[in-house]
This record gives structure tokens, sequence and C-alpha cells, in this order.
């Protein structure tokens, strides 16, 4: 089997955030698979009498990845399925399930820039004195909450993702939650630093919002949303 599969971060939302590799990858491929916020971000890529492009929700990828690999691609045929932001930070329980689909041996991951990256870039937080965490997964999270709190009380800095859940808002742990989850542990959240940024890298509606964690309880957000507590104590090689 030669049925080629790269799987490619695209960036937070801005064809700016586009790797040149990644543009190549996108222009070669006779499949395109992905959501529709994702396949707008690179669709000024997209040639109509060229790609064949497939627009998946949570509800049918499954059926799509199955009938395009079994049913469309043929022997050397190339597909690219985009992700948002690095396709290697919130998404590994569908990239798993392509590669069990295509095969390791068929299937290349190209990272791409995450909201992650642009969080800790404008917050001025550093990915190394920050504990990076998402919820943005289906799976339980209750291991992650107890990691957050840890994070919090040793007075480090955390860099999350929360999770949208529309349809059952007891799922729901976007910021609002997490302020009132953190409270709720007898962590004194009036003395937290807090950066909430939507749809980032998008000029048009790109939000930021600086406070303090208590001051979140009753604040709402877009499901494209990165938040970043902010217990950054800054050093220098001259502190050393």
């Amino acid at each position: 089997m030669t049925k080629k599969l790269y799987v490619v971060g695209v960036g937070p939302g801005s064809k700016e955030y586009l790797t040149s590799y990644s543009i190549d990858i996108i222009k070669k491929s006779k499949f395109i698979i992905g959501y529709k916020y994702t396949l707008n971000t690179i669709r000024h890529l997209l040639d109509g009498s060229y790609h064949q492009i497939f627009e998946i929700t949570m509800r049918n990828q499954e059926d799509v990845y199955l009938n395009v690999f079994s049913n469309l691609m043929n022997e050397n045929d190339v597909c690219t399925v985009p992700f948002t932001g690095d396709v290697n930070f919130s998404e590994s329980e569908v990239v798993d399930r392509l590669l069990n689909l295509f095969g390791d041996e068929n299937v290349e991951i190209i990272p791409g820039i995450s909201s992650v990256q642009i969080a800790s870039a404008k917050s001025r937080v550093p990915l190394d004195k920050a504990n990076i965490i998402t919820f943005h997964v289906t799976g339980d999270i209750e291991e992650k909450k107890i990691d957050l709190v840890k994070s919090i009380i040793d007075k480090k800095s955390v860099i999350l993702v929360p999770r949208p859940w529309p349809s059952d808002l007891s799922k729901n742990f976007m910021p609002a939650e997490i302020s009132s989850f953190i409270k709720e542990k007898g962590i004194d959240t009036s003395k937290i630093d807090v950066w909430v940024f939507e749809n980032l890298t998008n000029n048009e509606k790109e939000t930021v919002y600086t406070g303090k964690l208590d001051s979140l309880t009753n604040k709402n957000f877009s499901d494209l949303s990165i938040m970043v507590i902010d217990q950054n104590k800054r050093q220098t090689y001259l502190d050393f």
C-alpha cells in the first residue's frame, strides 16, 4: 500500500502563520479533508479543478476518512488532513486513528505554529516556565484538573486550552468554570493574573482579556479561546 497521508498543522487561523513546507504539501495533495474553520485557513491554496475537498464534523469524520481511503484514493495518491495550530497538540485522538488507518509508514506529521506558542509570546510567559495543559479532549479530564491545581500551588504559570461542550454544558470547562474550580480548591484567585485570548491571529476578530483570575467567573468566551495563568517571575542571566 502506498497511499500517502500528510497530517499538517496550519497555524491558529491566519494564512500568515502557514509554513512554506505546509503550503507545498497542501498544493500537491489530491484529497483534502478538514473541519470548516481549518479549511477556511487554507482556502486560498485550494483549486477546485484539482483538489477533492471534504468538509468534516466530529460526527461524520470516520465515514469520510474510510470513504476517501478505501473507495477514492488510488495507489500513490496523496491526501492531506490539516489541523488548526500544531497537529501534535490537542489532536492525538484523531491522529492515532489516522495512523491506524493509513499505517505509520505511510503517514508524515508536519508540525505547525500553535495557539499555545502565540499565547506564550503575547503574554510573555515562556513555554519553558509554564505547564502546558489541554482540556480540549473528549476523554476524562480529572487528572488534568489535579495537575492544574498543583501547578498553581507550586507558583507555576499555566498555558491551557479550555474545553467547550455546547451540547452538554456539564462537560464545559471554559474560563468561567476553570476560575470557579480553582477557587473551590481554596486558592485565592483574586491575586492571580490571567490572560484569555480569542481568535488568535485573526486580525478582525482577535481579542485579548487581562485581569485577575476571579474576574472570569461570569464571563463567556468563544470556543476559539486559550488561557494563560500568569505567575511568571522574570529572570535574566544576571541573576545567576
